[in-house]
């Protein structure tokens, strides 16, 4: 292992750049779908030797000498998304007449910008370097602070964080409850790394004891909190129906498509629910499930009254339009409740839009260029302010995600909410059969373990599914069925071992026990230098 580190350490000019974005595209697939974690096992050790080796010229002083690192640090990263994120392009080719030059923009711009964060941890990361474990520590240290960056800088865009990869299965997503995706973040680079030390005998043992340890009371955790999990028999709980059409992203918005496209939404809802299953109490229809402005056909509200009973209610994903100043329209990517009269009772603008799928970013001054969103049939959306659970009739509320808002960690935080469950309805139609449908699922599960909450997701091709606040799949639909999804939702929420303390706060702490220990290592190992 010595000799194989020695030789990544020396590499130089384009051996190195390869050696970098190797390492990045192999640490992408411990992501979903692949849920490799030990490509992570391999990738972190060898960024790690790269570091070692990016050592600037003596004659460059201050952030200077951190040039090698951060040129590492975005190489490593640039393959890291560029493997993880190409499939974002896929979107560009639903209207490829008219977006097909972008992919450049989105399956290598994209990356470019997000491997700036990795750049970032590298050096700082570099700054309390050393030869041995504290090294390891700054790494992880400096990586939880990016992927926190990631989070809200720049609109945010924490999709795939790091940690993800240490979390393939519910039996290893419940140390969420105790440091959240921070704490995450730190302690999964932080074991992803620990390998490095094999090119080495300081502090072997130490770090082997460190990431047996740390391995052990992540999944002990896991597998204690699960078997303490109320059983959910006779709990109370609500008849959920979940329509997935498969409607393609081509066919979406044709105008002599809508009427089918209403109809099938229509016969999946009033389908009979097979024998001995309970009817439906709330049905769930994916998002910009209705193809038509309700106040352009109000024929449409009656329909759904019809198909609706009494006692039900119905969660549809609509563009709904409001009118302002002299002759202006905004427009809303939404969901509306609606009962049995065909009467919306509530209602929820989405939040979060996708930057260039929903509205152009500094719109004014890219547009002289022929940039534009995607959502160009209606200019783009307008985004609400203010998220609020959205009342499902007989007492019952969800807090509602529209698509990619449900990647944000911390959105539904435990006990921040009246509501009883979640619910995410989305369109990856624009995807395709690509890691893109898997990946933002998975996200999605680790909302409802953060939360505690039984999570609903409606999704117009896929992955449909119910989930419970420990991230467990109760049933669901796969990728492109077509059908409906008729669930009994226990409304029990996920309390068993709860810390007394916010997750978020632990993580940080996380980060702080590990910084001390990078700071005061590089430190000793400056005074045995000297």
């Amino acid at each position: 292992m010595e000799r194989l580190a020695g030789k990544i350490i020396l590499l130089s000019g384009a051996g190195r750049a390869l050696a970098a974005l190797a390492a990045g595209g192999l640490a992408s697939l411990s992501q979903a779908p692949f849920d490799f974690p030990l490509a992570a096992f391999v990738a972190f050790p060898v960024l790690v030797w790269l570091l070692d080796g990016a050592v600037a010229a003596p004659e460059r002083r201050g952030l200077r000498r951190l040039g090698p690192a951060f040129f590492v640090g975005w190489l490593f990263g640039f393959g890291y998304f560029l493997v993880g994120l190409w499939w974002t392009g896929n979107a560009l080719l639903v209207e490829a007449d008219l977006f097909a030059w972008a992919l450049p923009l989105a399956i290598i711009g994209l990356p470019a910008l997000l491997a700036f964060f990795y750049a970032f941890a590298a050096a700082a990361a570099k700054i309390a370097w050393s030869d041995d474990i504290g090294r390891i520590a700054a790494l992880a240290v400096a990586f939880a602070l990016a992927e926190w960056l990631r989070s809200f800088l720049f609109s945010g865009f924490p999709w795939n964080a790091v940690g993800y990869a240490a979390m393939p299965v519910p039996l290893a997503m419940q140390s969420l409850a105790v440091v959240g995706v921070v704490g995450i973040n730190a302690l999964a680079v932080f074991v992803f790394a620990l390998p490095a030390l094999l090119a080495g005998r300081d502090h072997l043992k130490l770090g082997a004891a460190l990431g047996v340890g740390l391995v052990a009371l992540h999944l002990g955790y896991g597998a204690l909190r699960l078997s303490q999990a109320e059983p959910t028999d006779g709990a109370e709980s609500v008849a959920i129906r979940v329509i997935q059409p498969s409607i393609l992203q081509s066919q979406k918005w044709d105008t002599a498509e809508r009427d089918r496209i209403f109809q099938a939404h229509l016969d999946l809802t009033t389908r009979p629910v097979d024998e001995g299953e309970t009817a439906p109490d709330v049905i769930i229809w994916p998002e910009t499930s209705v193809p038509f402005l309700f106040g352009d056909r109000p024929d449409a509200l009656a329909a759904l009254g019809a198909a609706v009973d009494d006692d039900q209610r119905l969660l549809a994903g609509i563009v709904r339009a409001q009118a302002v100043g002299e002759g202006g329209t905004d427009y809303y990517n939404s969901i509306v409740v609606i009962d049995g009269s065909g009467e919306i009772v509530d209602a929820f603008d989405k939040i979060r839009l996708v930057p260039f799928g929903e509205y152009l970013p500094f719109q004014e001054f890219l547009s002289r260029f022929g940039l534009r969103q995607l959502a160009q049939n209606i200019g783009g959306f307008s985004a609400g302010t203010t998220r609020r659970p959205l009342d499902l009739g007989g007492g019952l509320s969800a807090l509602p995600f529209i698509c990619y808002e449900v990647i944000f960690p911390g959105i539904a935080p435990r006990g921040g909410t009246d509501a009883r469950l979640l619910v995410n309805v989305t369109n990856d139609a624009w995807f395709g059969d690509t890691p893109g449908p898997y990946q933002h699922f998975r996200q999605a599960q680790f909302r409802a373990v953060e939360s505690g909450l039984p999570l609903i997701r409606a999704a117009n091709n896929g992955i449909s599914a119910a989930v419970d606040g420990y991230g467990r799949v109760i049933d669901g639909l796969a990728l492109d069925a077509v059908g409906v999804l008729d669930v009994e939702v226990p409304l029990v929420e996920a309390d068993a071992l709860v810390p007394p303390f916010r997750p978020d706060i632990a993580g940080f702490c996380v980060m702080i026990v590990l910084g001390i220990a990078a700071t005061a290592n590089n430190l000793r190992s400056r005074a045995r230098v000297n």
